[in-house]
């Protein structure tokens, strides 16, 4: 909806705005084969652009959410086969950081999918100082508090409604912790 049809495009106004030399990285979001990512890793040129990524002092992203009313690029633009999107939902999958597919809980390491993917872990996320992610809109709550429990996010770019969804989904979450161990205390002490 913002008129700009390649993420090039974006990416190039960005490095015109803030005077900054653009290092496009020549890969697709997904591979089709976790062999055919890890041949393109051993490349020269891959090996620049991602020595770039090592050296990076901050880095800004938002996340991806695989349900709702407006699901994400990743999802919507055939980047996947519906049979992967399917195995993401049985996997429990609620988005992305950065292509890397995680769960509610902010794991992510176990997901077969993830070894085609292009964009560092939250691991190496962990590795940049500053790790501004900037969201907005209710169907990146879910998606964002897993960044936030996989430690991927230092800052945070918020709108008051997307905060407030989830300040509301700790609340509802910590309620229900809270129901649990008490039904749990109930049922020991009986």
């Amino acid at each position: 909806t913002s008129g700009v049809d390649y993420a090039g495009d974006l990416i190039s106004g960005f490095g015109r705005a803030f005077g900054a030399h653009v290092h496009y990285f020549p890969v697709p979001a997904f591979f089709d084969y976790a062999e055919t990512r890890d041949a393109m890793w051993r490349e020269r040129s891959v090996q620049r652009v991602v020595d770039v990524q090592r050296r990076a002092d901050i880095a800004l992203f938002s996340v991806g959410a695989l349900q709702g009313e407006l699901p994400s690029h990743v999802y919507s633009a055939g980047y996947l086969e519906p049979d992967d999107v399917s195995t993401l939902e049985a996997e429990g999958v609620v988005g992305d950081v950065c292509t890397v597919f995680l769960r509610a809980d902010g794991t992510y390491s176990d997901i077969d999918l993830n070894a085609r993917a292009t964009g560092p872990t939250p691991a190496q996320l962990r590795a940049v100082p500053r790790r501004v992610c900037a969201v907005a809109g209710d169907n990146k709550v879910v998606p964002l508090r897993a960044a936030l429990l996989a430690g991927a996010v230092t800052h945070l770019v918020i709108d008051e409604l997307t905060a407030l969804r989830l300040f509301e989904l700790d609340d509802a979450e910590r309620a229900a912790a809270e129901r649990g161990a008490a039904l749990r205390d109930a049922t020991t002490a009986s």
